[in-house]
Protein backbone atom coordinates (compact mmCIF):
# COMPACT_ATOMS: atom_id res chain seq x y z
CA UNK A 1 0.00 0.00 0.00
CA UNK A 2 1.38 3.10 -0.99
CA UNK A 3 2.33 5.49 1.61
CA UNK A 4 0.76 9.40 1.89
CA UNK A 5 3.80 11.22 0.67
CA UNK A 6 4.83 8.26 -1.51
CA UNK A 7 7.11 9.54 -4.91
CA UNK A 8 6.62 13.57 -3.51
CA UNK A 9 9.72 15.64 -3.14
CA UNK A 10 9.99 18.14 0.23
CA UNK A 11 12.41 20.94 0.75
CA UNK A 12 12.26 21.70 4.73
CA UNK A 13 14.20 25.00 5.51
CA UNK A 14 16.15 25.25 8.23
CA UNK A 15 15.20 21.60 8.39
CA UNK A 16 18.48 20.20 10.54
CA UNK A 17 17.25 20.57 13.76
CA UNK A 18 14.11 21.47 16.39
CA UNK A 19 11.00 21.43 15.01
CA UNK A 20 12.63 21.25 11.06
CA UNK A 21 14.21 17.97 12.25
CA UNK A 22 10.63 16.79 13.27
CA UNK A 23 8.90 17.61 10.09
CA UNK A 24 11.79 16.30 7.79
CA UNK A 25 11.26 12.90 9.84
CA UNK A 26 7.54 12.82 9.93
CA UNK A 27 7.62 13.64 5.74
CA UNK A 28 10.45 10.62 5.41
CA UNK A 29 7.91 8.15 7.77
CA UNK A 30 5.59 9.13 4.96
CA UNK A 31 7.22 8.26 2.02
CA UNK A 32 8.41 11.35 0.63
CA UNK A 33 12.45 12.17 -0.39
CA UNK A 34 13.47 14.87 1.76
CA UNK A 35 16.00 17.66 0.55
CA UNK A 36 17.19 18.90 4.27
CA UNK A 37 18.88 22.99 4.19
CA UNK A 38 20.87 24.48 6.64
CA UNK A 39 22.83 27.52 7.14
CA UNK A 40 25.56 26.48 9.93
CA UNK A 41 24.09 23.04 11.23
CA UNK A 42 26.26 20.56 8.28
CA UNK A 43 26.44 18.03 10.57
CA UNK A 44 23.41 17.35 11.79
CA UNK A 45 21.64 18.01 8.67
CA UNK A 46 23.91 15.32 7.11
CA UNK A 47 23.14 12.85 10.03
CA UNK A 48 19.81 13.40 9.61
CA UNK A 49 19.90 13.05 6.08
CA UNK A 50 21.50 9.73 6.64
CA UNK A 51 19.16 8.50 8.66
CA UNK A 52 16.21 9.25 6.00
CA UNK A 53 18.67 7.43 3.50
CA UNK A 54 17.85 4.14 6.16
CA UNK A 55 14.09 4.66 5.64
CA UNK A 56 14.55 4.01 1.69
CA UNK A 57 13.88 7.38 0.96
CA UNK A 58 16.04 10.17 -1.06
CA UNK A 59 17.58 12.79 0.72
CA UNK A 60 19.78 15.83 -0.04
CA UNK A 61 21.57 18.39 2.84
CA UNK A 62 21.90 21.45 1.01
CA UNK A 63 23.35 24.71 2.54
CA UNK A 64 21.85 28.18 1.83
CA UNK A 65 21.25 31.36 3.84
CA UNK A 66 17.26 31.56 2.31
CA UNK A 67 17.70 35.49 3.19
CA UNK A 68 19.76 35.70 0.10
CA UNK A 69 18.04 35.17 -3.36
CA UNK A 70 21.56 34.07 -5.48
CA UNK A 71 21.77 31.31 -2.49
CA UNK A 72 18.08 30.39 -2.82
CA UNK A 73 18.57 30.32 -6.45
CA UNK A 74 21.50 28.08 -6.49
CA UNK A 75 19.36 25.52 -4.00
CA UNK A 76 16.31 25.19 -5.88
CA UNK A 77 18.86 24.68 -8.76
CA UNK A 78 20.11 21.55 -7.37
CA UNK A 79 16.88 20.56 -6.15
CA UNK A 80 15.88 20.61 -9.89
CA UNK A 81 18.67 19.17 -11.14
CA UNK A 82 19.12 16.17 -8.50
CA UNK A 83 15.33 15.32 -8.03
CA UNK A 84 13.52 16.72 -10.96
CA UNK A 85 10.42 17.75 -9.33
CA UNK A 86 9.40 19.48 -5.52
CA UNK A 87 6.01 19.02 -4.67
CA UNK A 88 5.75 20.59 -0.91
CA UNK A 89 7.98 23.78 0.44
CA UNK A 90 7.73 24.52 3.78
CA UNK A 91 9.20 27.23 5.25
CA UNK A 92 10.77 26.70 8.77
CA UNK A 93 13.64 28.95 8.90
CA UNK A 94 13.88 31.45 11.35
CA UNK A 95 15.36 33.44 14.37
CA UNK A 96 13.79 34.31 17.42
CA UNK A 97 15.40 36.62 20.36
CA UNK A 98 14.14 38.91 23.10
CA UNK A 99 14.91 42.93 22.58
CA UNK A 100 13.45 45.51 24.56
CA UNK A 101 11.62 47.99 22.04
CA UNK A 102 13.13 51.07 22.74
CA UNK A 103 16.82 49.56 22.30
CA UNK A 104 16.25 47.85 19.14
CA UNK A 105 18.76 48.09 16.51
CA UNK A 106 18.12 48.67 13.45
CA UNK A 107 20.57 45.66 11.88
CA UNK A 108 18.39 43.72 14.33
CA UNK A 109 15.12 44.73 13.19
CA UNK A 110 16.47 43.86 9.14
CA UNK A 111 17.95 40.67 10.46
CA UNK A 112 15.03 38.84 11.77
CA UNK A 113 12.55 40.57 9.05
CA UNK A 114 15.22 38.87 6.40
CA UNK A 115 15.24 35.34 8.13
CA UNK A 116 11.96 35.07 9.10
CA UNK A 117 9.84 37.31 6.39
CA UNK A 118 12.13 37.87 3.32
CA UNK A 119 13.61 34.34 3.04
CA UNK A 120 9.72 32.66 3.23
CA UNK A 121 8.95 34.90 0.17
CA UNK A 122 12.57 34.17 -1.49
CA UNK A 123 11.70 30.51 -1.56
CA UNK A 124 8.46 30.46 -2.13
CA UNK A 125 9.03 32.57 -5.37
CA UNK A 126 11.78 30.13 -6.62
CA UNK A 127 9.64 27.06 -5.67
CA UNK A 128 6.31 28.25 -7.22
CA UNK A 129 7.46 27.06 -10.83
CA UNK A 130 8.26 23.40 -10.17
CA UNK A 131 5.69 23.25 -7.49
CA UNK A 132 3.09 24.19 -10.27
CA UNK A 133 4.79 21.51 -11.98
CA UNK A 134 4.13 18.95 -9.72
CA UNK A 135 0.12 18.94 -9.49
CA UNK A 136 0.90 18.38 -6.25
CA UNK A 137 2.14 21.93 -4.92
CA UNK A 138 2.12 22.61 -1.26
CA UNK A 139 3.70 25.51 0.07
CA UNK A 140 3.63 25.65 4.38
CA UNK A 141 4.97 28.54 5.75
CA UNK A 142 5.74 28.24 9.37
CA UNK A 143 4.52 31.41 11.18
CA UNK A 144 4.24 31.79 14.99
CA UNK A 145 1.50 32.33 18.08
CA UNK A 146 3.68 35.65 18.10
CA UNK A 147 2.31 36.61 14.60
CA UNK A 148 -1.32 37.30 16.16
CA UNK A 149 -0.78 38.14 19.97
CA UNK A 150 1.39 41.41 20.65
CA UNK A 151 4.52 40.20 23.21
CA UNK A 152 6.68 43.88 24.08
CA UNK A 153 9.98 42.07 24.56
CA UNK A 154 9.71 40.59 21.12
CA UNK A 155 8.01 43.29 18.29
CA UNK A 156 10.59 42.69 15.92
CA UNK A 157 9.27 39.34 16.16
CA UNK A 158 5.63 39.32 16.25
CA UNK A 159 5.75 41.94 13.48
CA UNK A 160 8.19 39.37 10.92
CA UNK A 161 5.57 36.85 11.34
CA UNK A 162 2.49 38.27 11.59
CA UNK A 163 3.98 39.27 7.98
CA UNK A 164 4.16 35.20 7.10
CA UNK A 165 0.62 35.07 8.04
CA UNK A 166 -0.10 37.92 5.81
CA UNK A 167 2.09 36.07 2.76
CA UNK A 168 0.34 33.11 3.29
CA UNK A 169 -2.69 34.49 2.56
CA UNK A 170 -1.50 36.69 -1.03
CA UNK A 171 -0.15 33.55 -1.94
CA UNK A 172 -2.98 31.23 -1.48
CA UNK A 173 -4.48 33.43 -4.00
CA UNK A 174 -2.00 34.26 -6.43
CA UNK A 175 -0.75 30.52 -6.83
CA UNK A 176 -4.29 28.99 -6.62
CA UNK A 177 -4.91 26.57 -8.36
CA UNK A 178 -2.01 25.13 -8.79
CA UNK A 179 -0.34 25.61 -5.39
CA UNK A 180 -2.08 25.02 -1.76
CA UNK A 181 -0.67 27.73 0.75
CA UNK A 182 -1.00 27.08 4.38
CA UNK A 183 0.57 28.15 7.58
CA UNK A 184 1.42 26.41 10.88
CA UNK A 185 1.95 28.98 13.98
CA UNK A 186 3.83 27.06 16.84
CA UNK A 187 2.43 28.25 20.23
CA UNK A 188 5.63 27.49 22.66
CA UNK A 189 7.38 23.76 21.39
CA UNK A 190 10.15 22.88 23.55
CA UNK A 191 12.67 19.77 23.16
CA UNK A 192 14.19 17.13 26.11
CA UNK A 193 16.62 19.15 28.26
CA UNK A 194 14.99 22.45 27.95
CA UNK A 195 13.43 23.97 31.25
CA UNK A 196 9.94 24.34 30.95
CA UNK A 197 8.64 27.70 30.06
CA UNK A 198 6.30 28.21 33.28
CA UNK A 199 4.23 31.16 32.31
CA UNK A 200 3.44 29.73 29.15
CA UNK A 201 2.33 26.27 30.95
CA UNK A 202 0.42 28.38 33.50
CA UNK A 203 -1.23 30.29 30.73
CA UNK A 204 -2.33 27.66 28.24
CA UNK A 205 -5.40 25.84 28.66
CA UNK A 206 -3.73 22.61 28.36
CA UNK A 207 -1.22 23.34 30.81
CA UNK A 208 1.69 22.72 28.80
CA UNK A 209 4.06 23.08 26.11
CA UNK A 210 4.18 21.36 22.40
CA UNK A 211 6.09 19.17 20.92
CA UNK A 212 8.26 19.04 17.45
CA UNK A 213 6.17 16.33 16.41
CA UNK A 214 2.77 17.80 17.09
CA UNK A 215 3.79 21.03 14.90
CA UNK A 216 4.98 18.12 11.99
CA UNK A 217 1.78 16.23 12.12
CA UNK A 218 -0.34 19.77 11.37
CA UNK A 219 2.13 20.32 8.68
CA UNK A 220 1.61 16.91 7.58
CA UNK A 221 -2.46 17.59 7.31
CA UNK A 222 -1.26 20.72 5.38
CA UNK A 223 0.47 18.73 2.71
CA UNK A 224 -1.86 16.12 2.18
CA UNK A 225 -5.22 17.93 2.46
CA UNK A 226 -6.82 18.79 -1.23
CA UNK A 227 -9.22 21.36 0.28
CA UNK A 228 -7.44 23.71 2.03
CA UNK A 229 -5.64 27.19 1.39
CA UNK A 230 -5.26 30.22 2.78
CA UNK A 231 -5.51 28.70 6.45
CA UNK A 232 -3.45 29.63 9.52
CA UNK A 233 -3.78 26.82 12.07
CA UNK A 234 -2.44 27.91 15.80
CA UNK A 235 -1.10 24.96 17.77
CA UNK A 236 -0.87 25.79 20.99
CA UNK A 237 -2.06 24.12 23.35
CA UNK A 238 -5.21 26.81 23.43
CA UNK A 239 -2.82 29.66 24.51
CA UNK A 240 -4.24 32.34 21.90
CA UNK A 241 -7.49 32.06 23.67
CA UNK A 242 -5.68 33.31 27.18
Amino acid sequence: MLQPLEGRVALVTGGAKRIGRSIVEKFAAEGADVVINYESSQTEAESLASDVRKLGRRALAIPANVARKQEVQRMFSTIEREFSRLDILVNNAGMFFAADFLDLTEEQWDTIMSTNLKAQFLCAQAAAPLLKKSGHGRIINISSLGGMLPWPKFTHYCVSKAGVIMLTRCLARALAPEILVNSVAPGTIQFPGEAPDEDYIHRAPLHRTGTGSEIADAVFFFATTEFVTGQILPVDGGRGLT
